[in-house]
């Protein structure tokens, strides 16, 4: 048998031709069975046969725009050339991976690449999502300052696992999960409330995403600079989330790197890292975190990942960054997320039920609110005592089933959409949006249509489900 034959008894292709149009009924039985309800509820159940770029396809050849990025990890695009061909490349290379007992260069070179974009940095430790990322930063704060509390932003979303959980600022994720850990939770923006917590002394650092995800709501100018300002002046530290916001996604390497003057001390990546391969997630942090906690050879292993710095993640961040170092992907998810941003923000005064457009780079919310006329304010008035967030649904619903574009409503009982599409994306994808937003709205405007009839539908679900 060559290394290029399967091994007997396994046959990828076969097994999905024979059993791939069971996806849904196998989620239903095995996996979360409330995913597969929630997508035939929403119309959302469509069966995709391949991907490329910032594009799906489905068994008829028809294309569907990709404006959600998988959750913002697929930054290049699904299956970029150059990121296919490290994978191959480390796979067919045999390494001797994961050994334990020695020092394979990847992690090395990885690290050294990812520090040049943040050189006020020193080092790296790789785990393998941005959870853990963050887990990572909060354990490492705690340890270096010797403080057990963290600051966090309310509607802040910083991973699902206990500790980043306890610094997670939406309510819907929390509950059940109790008892977290003793952190507490202020308003983006709120220097005053800031300065109450790390007064107390026991602080060890404020966790902060540049642009919160949920509703895309960017830190008010100069807070993120005063912030690390007064948590140095009281010994605490600044963690920034660029698990999403990172690796371009905001016109800037870093979205914290928009604020002159902002060097957090611990900055937490994922997602795009992985070139929507292989999962990895990285805590960059300054010298002097890092020789605290490994402080003698016994703490060697005091936090580790057992699949952190593996070969095929590593040669999967190396090659991201080649690749958009060499296509420029920084500086046209800047000028290609400026047009679409201006561009849609021009429609603000056309449609009533449009309230703001707002964001950096290719991360943009889309809000809606309550409009002025009569008509409209009733069909609004009725989505909104069923659930909060149904009349973002009304708009990404028809985007996909009519126009093919893949998007997503930002986060429960919110009537924001959120747009994080692949950072290739250029003149062409911003005209086909535009267009088909626009189309959107002119239905939603004009009174009646299939957008309220779905609307009403949505409205008995919701209050069935209560």
């Amino acid at each position: 048998m060559t290394a290029a034959e399967p091994p007997p008894g396994f046959d990828l292709a076969g097994l999905l031709a024979e059993r791939g149009a069971e996806r849904y009924e196998l989620h239903a039985r095995y996996l979360n069975h409330q995913l597969p309800r929630m997508l035939h509820t929403i119309g959302f159940d469509k069966v995709y046969e391949r991907a490329e770029g910032a594009y799906f396809w489905d068994a008829d050849g028809r294309d569907y725009l990709d404006m959600l990025a998988g959750f913002g990890v697929m930054g290049l695009g699904r299956h970029h050339p150059v990121v296919r061909r490290a994978l191959h490349d480390v796979l067919d290379a045999s390494l001797a991976d994961l050994t334990r007992f020695d020092c394979p260069p990847l992690p090395g070179l990885l690290a050294e690449r990812l520090l040049s974009y943040a050189p006020h940095l020193d080092r790296v430790f790789f785990g393998n999502s941005g959870t853990e990322a963050v887990e990572t930063a909060l354990k490492f704060a705690r340890f270096a300052t010797g403080r057990p509390r963290v600051v966090y932003c309310a509607h802040a979303f910083h991973g699902l696992t206990t500790g980043s959980l306890s610094v997670n600022g939406e309510d819907g994720f929390r509950a059940g999960f109790a008892p977290l850990l003793p952190d507490t939770a202020i308003e983006l923006g709120d220097l005053a409330a800031l300065e109450r917590e790390v007064g107390r002394g026991d602080v060890a650092a404020l966790v902060v995403e540049p642009i919160q995800g949920k509703g895309v709501h960017p830190a008010p100018p100069g807070f993120l600079r005063a912030a690390q300002e007064l948590l140095h002046r009281h010994k605490g530290l600044l963690i920034a989330d660029e698990v999403q916001t990172g690796l371009g996604r905001t016109g800037d390497f870093f979205a914290y790197q928009h604020e002159e003057g902002v060097e957090p001390d611990l900055v937490c990546v994922a997602k795009a890292l992985s070139g929507g391969y292989v999962p990895v997630g990285a805590t960059l942090g300054k010298d002097w975190i890092f020789k605290k906690v490994y402080s003698s050879m016994d703490r060697v292993l005091v936090h580790s990942a057992s699949f952190g710095s593996n070969a095929q993640a590593m040669a999967a961040g190396l090659a991201v960054l080649a690749v958009m170092e060499d296509e420029k992907t920084v500086e046209n998810a800047r000028r290609t997320g400026d047009l679409l941003r201006d561009r849609l923000a021009a429609l603000v005064d056309r449609y009533e039920l449009l309230y703001e457009v707002r964001g950096r780079g290719l991360m943009i919310g889309i809000e809606f609110g309550r409009p002025r006329s009569l008509a409209l304010r009733g069909r609004w008035t009725m989505l909104q005592t069923a659930r909060k967030g149904l009349f973002a649904q009304l708009v990404v619903a028809p985007l996909l089933h009519r126009h093919r574009i893949l998007a997503q409503v930002s986060g429960d009982h919110m009537e924001v959409i959120k747009l994080i599409p692949p950072l290739i994306i250029g003149e062409r994808e911003v005209d086909r949006f535009v267009e088909a937003f626009t189309a959107v709205m002119d239905e939603a405007h004009s009174g009646g249509g299939l957008i309220w009839d779905f609307g009403r539908t949505l409205v008995k679900q919701a209050v069935a489900g209560r």
